[in-house]
């Protein structure tokens, strides 16, 4: 794997561990879903990297954003973006912070049940509401039906309800799964959700937005779908299905895919030892702490700096924590000579890192620096100022 010199002296002066971002490639990432997807409206996935420079960035790129908490809101509008610019897509909502929200201007709200339709009705009347659309997630890495979204028959009894309670049912929402491998699961759901257009039509109601969701997905170890591909299957999908009416707007909420291919985690060996047969290499970050997705087998690229050609063999990868849990990789492919201090790295780390950890045995998880503003430093202290 080709990491940059830059990226390796940064690691070789920094204490790990961190993850490196470039806020480039994360504009370059909005960029390329501006000009591919047709007339298409970027929310953002604050979930998959909160940092307050990647918000910046998007924020003055045009982006919207996807919140899915309070908290999310309150650092949003903490940083003067209003309340216009973003979308409650969480299908799980307290009332007061349905409230809290529609009083500082949020608008956008998603819903999958009735009961969230009440809440949303009593708490912020008259807003706009998508409903989600369950998908099957059958090539994705993190299949999101079960916990999110129903069937297509229970939408359009909740487009009636929602109409009922005076809010107005603006259009559907769906998420294909977290990697999705398969970039005609976006056809299969824009067919779907044309049928519930089609029946909102005839119940005498307007819905004019799809909201696309995330699914995008991030090279790690499989091939992927570029996003041009994915994006001309959603281009023809529009053409094709919705020609009864005008064409929607579009929304979508990439996560993973904006920040993902952005950054790397970098770690250092703690330790290298042997037992019961087994080769074991922990090292200073873990489940707990930025490599929590490993728990459901996402397989980064590892790289031990300055060893990528030496002969491999076979290892164990855990973190640093008191927990037999904390085991990253129970099989993963490692130079044979790693060793106490070694540098390593995991490749495309920019998503589910730096908001994914814990203070668990009070170990601190990773931070981040940024590659166009750091310089080669040594304390740890100054970096965290700095990022």
């Amino acid at each position: 794997m080709d990491i940059s010199e830059r990226v390796r002296d940064i690691a070789r002066s920094n204490e790990s561990p961190f993850v490196v971002m470039d806020l480039d490639i994360v504009e370059d990432n909005y960029d390329q879903l501006i000009k591919d997807i047709s007339g298409v409206r970027v929310f953002y996935a604050v979930k998959a990297n909160s940092h307050p420079k990647i918000i910046k960035r998007l924020y003055d790129l045009g982006s919207s954003f996807d919140v899915a908490s309070r908290g999310e809101i309150e650092m949003l509008l903490n940083m003067g973006i209003p309340g216009s610019r973003l979308s409650f897509g969480n299908t799980i909502k307290k009332e007061e912070d349905i409230r809290f929200a529609f009083n500082k201007g949020i608008n956008y709200f998603a819903a999958d049940a009735e009961m969230e339709l009440e809440k949303i009705a009593r708490n912020a009347p008259g807003a706009q509401v998508y409903l989600r659309l369950a998908m099957n997630g059958s090539d994705s890495d993190w299949p999101l039906s079960r916990k999110f979204g129903t069937n297509i028959d229970h939408v359009k009894k909740l487009v009636v309800y929602a109409n009922d309670l005076g809010l107005a049912p603006i259009g559907v929402s769906f998420h294909v799964g977290s990697q999705c491998y398969d970039k005609y699961s976006w056809k299969d759901a824009l067919m779907q959700v044309a049928d519930i257009f089609w029946f909102a039509k005839l119940e005498g109601i307007k819905m004019t937005t799809i909201n696309l969701g995330g699914g995008i997905p991030v090279k790690y170890v499989r091939d992927i779908p570029t996003v041009a591909e994915i994006a001309n299957v959603i281009n023809e999908s529009i053409d094709e299905y919705f020609n009864f009416t005008e064409r929607p707007t579009l929304f979508i909420e990439p996560g993973r895919s904006m920040v993902g291919n952005a950054g790397i985690l970098v770690s250092r060996v703690l330790l290298r030892s042997s037992k019961e047969k087994k080769d074991w290499v922990y090292i200073d970050a873990g489940v707990y702490h930025g490599l929590m997705e490993t728990i459901e087998n996402l397989r980064y690229t590892v790289v031990v700096d300055g060893k990528d050609d030496h002969p491999k063999k076979t290892f164990t990868l855990a973190g640093p924590t008191c927990d037999s849990i904390d085991v990253v990789y129970d099989e993963v492919e490692l130079p044979e000579d790693v060793t106490l201090g070694d540098i390593v790295y995991f490749v495309n780390a920019g998503a589910y890192t730096l908001d994914y950890k814990t203070h668990f045995n009070g170990i601190e998880g990773p931070y981040a620096l940024f590659l166009d503003e750091v310089t080669v430093r040594s304390t740890h202290e100054t970096n965290v100022a700095d990022s």
